[in-house]
């Protein structure tokens, strides 16, 4: 049983989210929307990671889903951090992250941030320009600099060349031969081939000019010793990074000696299976007509106390498709609706045609693989409520499995306790 108390609940109960759902909208007085995290799915992704790329140290990018129990969790387990703002540094640096083990991976910085992250002793930071090593040359000259080259798939969801990135035969040779001119240190090559890729063998043909430019950065008198091949990694549970790894370290083997420090950063990946989203309907309109607005050809209006302005912003910016199911079955057989969000915007339409069977007013929604770019953009725009994390859960074999779980390792700043609370539960039974 569910129970707001500050030691451990104890329950049999299967780790699946809907399981625990169905015990928190039981409880009663439960009208908002909300997330139930699942610490143990960061665990088991971790030991994956570990497992198909062991030379790559994750630098799990914090501007995915902040959410502090997931970063806890992470810093436990000996993540490092990316981070793209001085408030990210200050956050991983609460929860008693050491300065060593945070990458400041944003190619085109403030200098109010620079600063920050040299009284903080985060040394290590990416460029793209000229101007950029003008800035850290002023404010931080001991910087350890990583210089990001352009590099990207061929198909991805949101591909980030257009924006960061240096061309790795036209910029990156001059700007290496600048930073030597001003006597700044350049460590390390990264990339990014973008998010949501679609086409694998975009790292090794990435990986192929990171060593390009390594070797060329070796010539001019720096010494590079990092390679950052930075995020893109699929995060649902219908997918998995398998085949970038096959092809990640094929390419290590061939071109970067076991002497080179190689890191990623993954952001999707650990955040977007591990939380689930769950949403009430709460009002039903049937309509006789069809409309006039992009797929939503239905007879049925079901309306969710969330939506793009909420936890479903990606619809907004990509079309993103979202794939609703029914907390408790119903017998009626399905039909074509779609779903609408609770703003007075007729925007607000998180699923444009869907079939699902005849819901009522007071019937629960849950939505998987939810983590991931929806709580960190979720704003309260007509005054509807941002949902929160209800209840975080883990198995307690796999919790207690690893001790560093329950501490920071010995090398945190401020090792901290990951203390079960009203909002951590753990499961009794076996890691499946």
């Amino acid at each position: 049983m569910i129970r707001g108390c500050d030691t451990i609940t104890r329950t049999p109960v299967h780790r699946d989210p809907k399981s625990v759902i169905k015990e928190i909208v039981a409880s009663g007085c439960q009208e908002e929307p909300f997330y139930v995290g699942d610490l143990g799915e960061v665990v088991r992704r971790w030991q994956k990671w570990n497992h198909l790329m062991p030379r790559i140290k994750p630098y799990y990018a914090v501007k995915c889903n902040n959410d502090k129990m997931l970063l806890s969790t992470l810093a436990a387990l000996g993540a490092g951090f990316d981070c793209a703002s001085q408030q990210e540094i200050k956050m991983v640096r609460t929860l008693g992250v050491s300065s060593d083990r945070i990458i400041f991976a944003q190619p085109v910085k403030m200098v109010s941030h620079i600063s920050y992250a040299s009284a903080v002793n985060v040394e290590r930071m990416t460029f793209d320009s000229e101007m950029e090593l003008k800035k850290i040359k002023q404010h931080m000259p001991h910087a350890k600099l990583v210089i990001r080259i352009r590099s990207d798939a061929l198909k991805a969801d949101h591909p980030l060349g257009i924006k960061f990135g240096c061309d790795p035969i036209t910029e990156a040779p001059k700007l290496l031969e600048i930073a030597a001119q001003m006597d700044l240190q350049v460590i390390g090559v990264s990339f990014h081939v973008g998010s949501g890729v679609q086409e694998f063998e975009s790292y090794g043909r990435a990986m192929r000019r990171a060593a390009e430019v390594f070797h060329k950065a070796d010539s001019l008198g720096h010494c590079c010793t990092l390679l950052d091949i930075g995020g893109g990694f699929p995060g649902t549970r219908d997918n998995s990074i398998e085949k970038i790894a096959y092809v990640v370290n094929k390419e290590l083997e061939i071109s970067f000696p076991d002497d080179i420090e190689v890191i990623s950063e993954p952001g999707q990946y650990f955040a977007a299976a591990p939380f689930t989203l769950a949403v009430m309907v709460y009002s039903i309109k049937q309509v006789s007509c069809e409309f006039e607005h992009e797929k939503a050809k239905t007879s049925t209006m079901y309306f969710i106390n969330d939506g793009v302005y909420g936890s479903f912003g990606d619809r907004i910016y990509d079309s993103k498709q979202y794939f609703p199911e029914l907390l408790q079955p119903r017998p009626s057989t399905p039909e074509p609706c779609s779903i609408w969000g609770p703003t007075a915007d007729a925007l607000d339409l998180v699923v444009p045609a869907t079939d699902l069977p005849r819901l009522r007013v007071g019937d629960w929604l849950l939505f998987r693989d939810m983590g991931a770019y929806s709580m960190v953009l979720a704003r309260t725009f007509n005054g509807c409520p941002v949902p929160v994390v209800k209840m975080y859960y883990v198995e307690e074999e796999l919790w207690c499995s690893d001790r560093n779980l329950m501490m920071m390792n010995s090398s945190a700043a401020a090792p901290i306790l990951l203390e079960p609370n009203d909002k951590l539960m753990l499961i009794e039974g076996v890691n499946e």
